[in-house]
């Protein structure tokens, strides 16, 4: 294969003088409406001579894709335009076959849940431990895996999510072991830790830890284009060609150039400048931290002796014991310092650092939180209303079969869901179809309500009523 200069000088050096008659409809010219500039339309084309195919590549874009499998330590790499949940769809459908059981940590992403729909697979859900400070489920032990393999000898795969939304880092390495010691693939969900392994104080990520598959976002942390991923496939557990398969599946026929482009260009990036960008992006962290260290009311989460890891890259504020809530703490920052957070909980906010930080961003953060922390008060804080782990009546495919009638939430105690529920971000199933609705539900709905917290389901019927299955 003839080494290229990447994908985006390709397209720059081809696409002035070419005519092209073929796809996108645009045909290159920006002077046809002012957006087309904007979003790089001069550059933008199908497969065309020369430029390789990503679901038979074998040029420029397999280039592209062996460069990334070097740079992060994996048997093979693939570029993935769909972001982490066409990749988290492909491999469920790679690894699984119709029916399969797998053991799945149960606060993993929604897309986890639609892949275990498509197989009618049979999940043995891992409950993982809680961590205190940001009051979420995260903490998945290589104990907890070893036990429900040994229960469900039958499970044919593992999937957990490392690192959490909340930046927790499990022990995949001991996690994998656990796994291959009784026969099953590990597959990881990492799309929050695309950053991971390049050191700089960084932890090591799950390609070198061990895992069979691993998908990761480019975009959530790297500089890359939303909806841009990589899923690598490390060690020989795993089909590759059935995994490129499955992943033809999920992904458009014509796949952009753009954001392969992007894909591509990340990765030299990284080849090239990684040690400079990693100590930056780590010098403005911990100036951060360093900025804020005399915080009287607001805490910012570090790692305990409970996390195996944790990433710092993860800014995860807690607004409990204080007079305001994570929604308020966020509505400040937005309205008063035009700072716009990832996401709010009821008792914690999440401010994502990425390599493209500035000193300056981190800075003008830094001077709001310990603003908006002066002018804080105590303020009692009982516990927050846990879910308790729903009791199973049925596999979530069972369910999207029957029959379902929509009830007042104060009523749906003991019926059976016929949807999912979850808040997005980060969008984690708090209910699934078939599980049973506890006592507790309405509590849940509302406590996160009236924090401001709106919730999702299926049939969007929340917050007043829930779909569930109707009575045989």
């Amino acid at each position: 294969m003839t080494k290229s200069e990447g994908l985006l000088k390709k397209l720059n050096d081809y696409c002035p003088g070419a005519v092209p008659m073929h796809m996108p409809g645009h045909k290159r010219n920006v002077k046809l409406a002012p957006y087309l500039e904007q979003l790089g339309a001069a550059v933008d084309i199908t497969e065309i001579n020369g430029f390789d195919d990503l679901h038979d590549a074998d040029g420029v874009i397999a280039e592209g894709m062996e460069r990334a499998a070097r740079l992060w330590g994996a048997e093979r790499s693939f570029f993935c335009v769909n972001g982490s949940t066409g990749g988290i769809l492909a491999s469920v459908l790679a690894v699984l076959d119709d029916g399969d059981e797998l053991v799945c940590a149960r606060n993993c992403h929604k897309a986890v849940y639609n892949a275990l729909e498509l197989r009618r697979a049979k999940p043995h859900f891992l409950f993982p431990e809680r961590e205190t400070f940001s009051g979420t489920d995260c903490i998945v032990t290589a104990q907890a895996v070893g036990e429900m393999l040994d229960k469900h000898p039958s499970a044919k795969a593992v999937i957990i999510t490392s690192p959490t939304y909340e930046g927790v880092i499990s022990d995949v390495a001991a996690i994998a072991d656990a796994a291959h010691a009784r026969g099953a693939v590990l597959i990881v969900d990492e799309a929050h830790g695309a950053h991971l392994g390049f050191g700089w104080g960084f932890p090591d990520g799950a390609v070198k830890a061990g895992a069979d598959i691993v998908v990761q976002s480019l975009h959530k942390t790297l500089p890359s284009l939303t909806q841009t991923a990589i899923v690598h496939v490390c060690g020989e557990r795993v089909d590759s060609d059935k995994l490129a398969c499955s992943l033809a599946v999920f992904e458009t026929s014509s796949p952009s150039y753009l954001l392969m482009s992007s894909i591509d260009s990340c990765v030299r990036l990284l080849e090239e400048n990684s040690d400079k960008l990693f100590a930056a992006w780590k010098r403005n962290i911990s100036l951060f931290k360093e900025e804020t260290s005399d915080l009287k009311h607001l805490r910012i989460m570090e790692k305990t002796d409970k996390m195996f890891g944790f990433d710092p890259s993860k800014l995860v504020i807690s607004t409990r014991g204080t007079n305001i809530n994570g929604r308020e703490l966020m509505r400040r920052l937005r309205e008063k310092y035009a700072i716009e957070l990832e996401m709010a909980a009821s008792e914690h906010v999440i401010a994502m650092t990425g390599m493209g930080d500035t000193e300056d961003n981190l800075q003008v953060l830094a001077t709001a939180i310990c603003e908006i922390d002066r002018y804080l008060e105590n303020s009692d804080a009982p516990e927050p209303p846990v879910l308790i782990p729903p009791e199973r009546a049925c596999f979530s495919w069972e369910a999207a079969a029957g029959e379902r009638e929509s009830v007042d939430i104060y009523a749906a105690a003991g019926r059976v869901s016929a949807e999912y529920v979850w808040a997005y971000p980060p969008g984690i199933p708090l209910l699934i179809p078939g599980e049973v609705i506890g006592e507790d539900f309405e509590q849940l709905i509302e406590s996160r309500e009236q924090a401001g917290i709106s919730m999702k389901s299926t049939f969007s019927a929340l917050p007043q009523k829930i779909y569930v299955l109707k009575k045989p």
